[in-house]
């Protein structure tokens, strides 16, 4: 796809690994000379330690990008590449401090950069925009947020815009503003979207104007970079999304996992809302609070049904919650294009086993990867979807919160335990090095020049042979 490989080239060239997940969310980085084998006293170019922070690290030319949260502030990190010092350090305003999931922090969302200036988005305030010396370029605030876990998709940049899908229970939407001054461009509602923090991706065909590619509740959906036009959408999905896509040539392929009723077979039956009404509506006001309700299931997922936190389920509520129960888990790969629903021919194969919840899969030297959180590593032929080889990295089993990446012949799992564990690229995969970091990492490591960037909870380390 020529399109898309210029603008895979445009992003290398502006930023080494410019936004989370590097080139265009591939988590694939065209360099030789990263690291198997490194850990706090072996391979360690730099060390620093910083606070808390989920947020992924992405790199300009000279510069490291990452956000954190301290004493309950907000703040972006613009980090000397070479030398591991910080060169600035800018606080976000906080007007609020929305819920969040225990599994979640406020400093979730990576930055995103163009080179020279950097984009950050924290669901406490909204979007901020600095430049390389750390001057503020611009802010625009946004929210508040609705979303049970808090939110956590990143921005991304598509030509002279930064675009940002904000998903919630209610009122969810996509939006793309001028990255020169933060004025907004164009806002879409998205309506079906109730859940998740999926970043979405950037797609270029040959013919026609630069796509945005948006996973959300039950569809992916194509929107106009231009304008926010919804293109064209594909349903199928689960109703939570958190995975990134991966486009290759007229493919993408998507991960999605939501409980684990929604694998196939073990799907809830659940009744109409009247029904449900007759039989748990202890007051008859029409709607059901968790008193009322006797089902063991439906209280444990009461909190992620109660979409406006009202504290009740009403109709269209309980029909968000048939279908949730309804849709399955699965890693799709889906046919590009067209106009409108293009659900009854995009599908090109599916496989609904042992499928991540949060890390995203990969796809280098064609063979797709996909670990789930429990750390049950899955390759595949993007081709066909044939299993090539399904089993657990040894050295490693543990929970996985991190998305795989890939660079010179190598692909790296990071554990949440901190073990990094590092693969010789293939279909059936053999562990050359297992790394312990002695730290937690939820965060997803950078590539570049030979040398790879991995955050853990109270530190960023970059590896290297010097």
């Amino acid at each position: 796809m020529i399109g898309g490989a210029i603008l895979l080239m445009a992003a290398l060239l502006a930023a080494d690994w410019p936004r989370f997940r590097g080139p265009n969310g591939s988590g694939v980085a065209d360099i030789a000379g990263a690291p198997a084998q490194f850990g706090p006293s072996a391979n360690v170019i730099w060390k620093l330690a910083l606070p808390p922070g989920h947020s992924s690290p992405v790199l300009s030319e000279s510069r490291v990008f990452l956000t954190a949260f301290e004493n309950g502030k907000l703040y972006t990190y613009a980090i000397d590449r070479a030398k591991g010092a910080v060169v600035w350090r800018r606080e976000c305003p906080r007007g609020r401090s929305e819920p969040l999931d225990k599994r979640n922090n406020p400093a979730s969302p990576s930055p995103a950069t163009d080179g020279a200036n950097v984009y950050v988005f924290f669901g406490d305030y909204g979007l901020i925009s600095y430049s390389s010396d750390g001057s503020e370029r611009w802010r625009t605030a946004l929210g508040p947020f609705q979303n049970v876990y808090g939110m956590g998709a990143s921005p991304i940049l598509a030509g002279d815009k930064v675009v940002l899908v904000c998903d919630q229970g209610i009122g969810s939407f996509i939006l793309a503003v001028d990255k020169n001054d933060g004025r907004m461009r164009w806002k879409t509602m998205r309506p079906e979207a109730v859940s998740g923090h999926s970043t979405p991706v950037v797609y270029e065909p040959e013919k026609g104007p630069m796509q945005i590619l948006a996973p959300g509740s039950f569809q992916l959906t194509s929107y106009s970079a231009e304008t926010g036009e919804k293109l064209w959408w594909i349903t199928g999905l689960p109703s939570e999304m958190k995975s990134v896509p991966l486009v290759l040539a007229d493919t993408v392929y998507v991960s999605g996992y939501n409980t684990p009723e929604n694998d196939p077979g073990k799907g809830i039956k659940v009744p109409s809302f009247d029904e449900a009404l007759a039989k748990e509506d202890a007051n008859h006001d029409g709607k059901l609070s968790l008193a009322e309700i006797h089902d063991e299931k439906l209280k444990m997922y009461f909190q992620f049904e109660d979409l406006n936190r009202d504290g009740f389920l009403d109709r269209e509520e309980w029909r968000v919650y048939q279908a949730s129960m309804a849709a399955e888990n699965g890693l799709l790969a889906l046919r590009l294009g067209g106009r409108g629903d293009m659900t009854r021919t995009s599908l090109r194969w599916k496989y609904q086993r042992s499928v991540p919840q949060l890390p995203s899969p990969l796809l280098y030297k064609n063979v797709l990867y996909m670990i789930n959180d429990g750390g049950v590593l899955s390759t595949f032929d993007p081709e066909t979807g044939a299993l090539l080889q399904q089993t657990r990295v040894r050295g490693a089993i543990d929970h996985y919160f991190a998305s795989p990446v890939a660079a010179g012949g190598k692909v790296y799992l990071v554990s949440q335990s901190g073990v990094v564990s590092v693969l010789n690229a293939g279909g059936k995969p053999e562990v050359v090095a297992v790394n312990e970091l002695d730290d937690e990492c939820y965060a997803t490591p950078a590539i570049a020049d030979g040398r790879i960037y991995v955050r853990t909870r109270s530190a960023l380390y970059c590896f290297g042979t010097r």
